[in-house]
């Protein structure tokens, strides 16, 4: 099994992703997103919203073991990420992986 972390920066750095829980929900809800991940420790009642919307518009989500801080470092970002959603995967394989 590849690495989540390691897979989140390549698809972030060569694919196209949506950073934040307003543009996650914006990806879901307009088809666009095929993936989403979002921090474990996320603002009350947020990663409820997210799996919410992804259950309707049939996209999986991955939880991320940790804070927005760790997730936007695994980004590559200097600021925290609640959220990202994949919409092109680039050279990952994170849409072929089992997370």
């Amino acid at each position: 099994m590849a690495n989540l972390a390691s897979d989140i920066r390549l698809a972030v750095d060569s694919g196209e992703v949506a950073i934040g829980i307003n543009s996650v929900m914006e990806s879901m809800a307009s088809g666009k997103a095929k993936l989403v991940i979002a921090s474990s420790k996320n603002k009350p009642g947020a990663l409820s919203d997210i799996e919410h919307v992804a259950k309707l518009a049939e996209v999986k989500v991955i939880v991320f073991d940790g804070d927005p801080i760790q997730l936007g470092t695994v980004c590559g970002k200097p600021y925290s990420v609640s959220a990202i959603s994949i919409i092109d995967q680039g050279n990952s394989n994170i849409l072929d992986e089992n997370y």
